[in-house]
């Protein structure tokens, strides 16, 4: 039984807009994975809901002449692990979707809300940061263009307005051409369970492929929004692969801010970001010589 006050269901995206406007205390819904659990535990009790759910103008995935990829927001988690565009340029995203929740979540559950709810833990949010994602935020009267970094701005906030919805993911050709990705959840679990610390790494080597000639690292759980770590990646640019493999656990558990919760203390969140941090590099490498042109 979920209490709900008022459920609007738009036939496409133009009425979604003009629904949002008009309703603008509504909570968007897409899958429903999280947002009726909310209902169901009182949380958002007696909310209006618009459900996006339907729209086929959300979905699809799409590369264009640039070598961007357009990801649609109601792209489920299973349609992020099969889809063979993300497949072939950016497998760090289907590697973090398939590690959310259990089959039945994955199939429902969409990237779109995963995003939205601007909870740390999302396991595709660090890997869409590590990509460089920009999120396009549409209201009935104008769009913008938003880097997925600045998107989240504390625990569980977003800048998204009220009667904006996100309609688009972008990520840039340029984010991952020559690149090699890895995400690593950590969890108390082995499956089901929402992340202890994760981790996303994408590097790209040199030409030599010997030395690291751009690297992005981001962590969720180890601050209150899903974060970066400049000081790591500006560290590490230049530096062999050997040298990085040994520097990276010290510098990247200088720089995070994790805290101490029931699921783990600050100092385990700690040496945790440290050891997936070097296994994600050493990974994450290996993807990018082996993708290689031969």
């Amino acid at each position: 039984m979920f209490d709900i006050k008022e459920i609007y269901l738009p036939k496409d995206l133009a009425e979604a807009l003009a629904m949002a406007e008009a309703h603008r205390e509504a909570v968007v819904v897409a899958g429903g994975t999280d947002v009726l659990i909310k209902v169901r535990e009182g949380k958002l009790a007696y909310c209006d809901l618009l459900s996006i759910h339907g729209l086929s103008e959300l979905k699809g995935i799409e590369e264009n002449a640039n070598g961007d990829l357009l990801i649609g927001p109601l792209n489920s988690f299973r349609d992020l692990e099969e889809h063979p565009l993300i497949a072939r340029h950016i497998p760090i995203l289907a590697q973090a979707a398939a590690t959310v929740g259990g089959p039945q979540i994955r199939v429902m559950g969409t990237v779109g809300g995963n995003v939205a709810n601007g909870v740390t833990s999302a396991d595709t949010a660090s890997t869409l940061h590590v990509l460089e994602a920009k999120l396009l935020l549409q209201s009935a009267a104008s769009q913008r263009l938003l880097p997925l970094g600045e998107f989240y701005i504390g625990p569980g906030k977003t800048a998204r307005q009220p009667g904006e919805i996100l309609t688009k993911i972008i990520i840039r050709g340029a984010a991952y051409a020559d690149s090699g990705g890895c995400y690593i959840k950590y969890a108390m679990r082995e499956a089901m369970d929402i992340a202890t610390l994760g981790c996303a790494l994408l590097v790209k080597p040199d030409k030599s492929g010997q030395h690291i000639a751009q690297m992005r690292i981001a962590f969720g759980v180890a601050a209150p929004v899903p974060t970066r770590c400049p000081k790591t990646e500006a560290e590490l640019a230049g530096v062999s692969i050997g040298e990085a493999v040994q520097r990276i656990a010290g510098l990247a558990r200088a720089e995070i801010n994790p805290r101490d919760s029931w699921r783990a203390s600050k100092e385990f969140r700690e040496h945790i970001a440290g050891v997936l941090a070097e296994r994600a590099l050493v990974r994450a490498w290996q993807q990018a010589l082996e993708r290689r042109p031969s």
